[in-house]
């Protein structure tokens, strides 16, 4: 594919042929990173994740394309000083991304490397698209796609349990960094990952819809329960189709079986949430007895 010269991600595409890759697709030019569907030789398509995104583009391009270049999209040129900063925290996602390498249910790294200006890797493209698209459709939903979410779920809550226990908490769990391929349900974007045993980030973040309330003063300590709180968000949204407030007043809408724990995962303290395995198993409980009531339907 070629964008427009004026567009800003040409030149990070420009830089990604360089290395030898052919574009097929640019799928998210953000902030901080742009992702490519990509492939080298006769190898099939993969996504590489470039660590350059819209604010730093701005000092690549010619002193007379930069004012055009405006017309695509805002963004603000950083300090040499920030994009330093922001290399690392790239380098430091690469490397956390590599240290989840063979645990199920997490969007594996592939291959990673370096041009001059930023870092990269890739990791598999997933056709079947992330969670968004389940959450939009309410409780009108057929009971198949119901069990098919409550899988992808549980799916989701054994990534994290994998996660956990190699000391790694994602905390960013939200319908995004959930991506579906063949039915399996993957968690990825470990930019905002944290080893358990290292404070990282600010000690204060949000409010975002799907974070927890620790946030708001222990972002950089944020425990295995901060991932349980968010994941029992994206949860409560599927089947309740409503963001849980005012006591979790829809939760009757919910397998009898997820209720409690639902209940106790978006309890304001994490010390009073279960533990991400109780999770998982209630998930996958819930998507068993419902994959058995569609059976006896047919």
């Amino acid at each position: 594919m070629r964008l427009h010269p004026l567009h800003p991600a040409a030149w990070i595409l420009d830089q990604v042929r360089d290395a030898g890759w052919h574009v097929h697709d640019l799928l998210t030019f953000t902030r901080a990173s742009t992702l490519v569907l990509a492939s080298r030789d006769d190898a099939p398509p993969v996504v590489l994740k470039a660590g350059f995104g819209s604010n730093h583009v701005l000092a690549e391009l010619d002193e007379s394309s930069r004012r055009a270049a405006y017309g695509f999209y805002w963004y603000a040129e950083m300090t040499e000083a920030e994009r330093t900063l922001t290399r690392e925290d790239f380098r430091h996602e690469i490397a956390v991304t590599r240290a989840a390498v063979g645990a199920e249910h997490v969007v594996p790294l592939l291959e990673e490397g370096s041009a001059d200006r930023f870092d990269w890797y890739t990791m598999p493209y997933c056709s079947g698209g992330s969670l968004r698209p389940l959450l939009a459709t309410g409780p009108a939903r057929e009971r198949d796609e119901t069990v098919t979410g409550l899988g992808i779920l549980a799916d989701v809550a054994e990534g994290l349990c994998i996660l956990h226990d190699r000391g790694i908490v994602h905390r960013d769990v939200y319908q995004e960094n959930i991506l579906i391929s063949d039915g399996v349900g993957l968690i990825t974007d470990l930019g905002a990952a944290r080893r358990t045993d290292t404070p990282r980030g600010p000690a204060a973040r949000g409010p975002e819809v799907h974070w927890p309330p620790e946030y708001a003063a222990s972002y950089d300590r944020a425990t295995p329960a901060a991932d349980v709180f968010s994941l029992a968000v994206l949860v409560y949204r599927f089947l309740c189709a409503d963001i849980p407030r005012h006591g979790y007043s829809r939760l009757d809408a919910a397998p009898a079986v997820l209720r409690p724990v639902i209940s106790e995962a978006l309890a304001p303290a994490p010390e009073d949430r279960p533990a991400m395995s109780e999770l998982r198993d209630a998930l996958g409980q819930a998507a068993t007895q419902a994959a058995a009531l569609v059976e006896r339907a047919h």
